[in-house]
């Protein structure tokens, strides 16, 4: 799914006419986002997700390193499992150029699987966010929209 979301926003780009589209991964996988993609003077650390449509998923896990990035936002993908159209997005994030909204007041992630005593050890740096927070978009445009207008 990365590679088809990267894919849409290239061609977005390029139709545009601004061609200026860059994106880096990180090496190591420990602040919380998976993409950082930059267009034009805006800069975006992204987390993605994804799901396909009918998922029952209701939250995410973020990790609260995401808020300390320019523009760091989640982008949860929904993807037709038949044709892998994407479509709808949920995003979780501040207008280009600003801040994740403060996540530190929301609940604490536990892992997975418990430990030997049978207890699921809390992930302090990481918090649940459930899908309500999340904004709805319907297409490809409107997220590109929203990761790289500004006001």
């Amino acid at each position: 799914m990365e590679h088809l979301f990267i894919g849409e926003l290239l061609k977005l780009s390029w139709a545009s006419g601004k061609c200026s589209i860059e994106i880096a991964k990180p090496e190591v996988d420990n602040q919380g986002y998976d993409l950082i993609i930059e267009e034009s003077s805006i800069t975006r650390h992204i987390q993605l997700k994804a799901a396909h449509l009918s998922a029952t998923t209701a939250s995410q896990k973020i990790h609260q390193a995401l808020s300390e990035k320019p523009s760091g936002c989640v982008v949860w993908i929904y993807f037709n499992e038949q044709t892998s159209q994407l479509g709808p997005f949920l995003f979780f994030g501040g207008s280009a150029g600003e801040p994740l909204p403060n996540i530190s007041g929301f609940s604490v992630a536990r892992h997975t699987k418990a430990n030997a005593q049978g207890i699921k050890n809390e992930r302090p740096q990481i918090r649940v966010v459930n899908k309500g927070q999340f904004t709805r978009f319907e297409n490809i445009e409107q997220i590109y929209e929203v990761l790289f207008k500004t006001a």
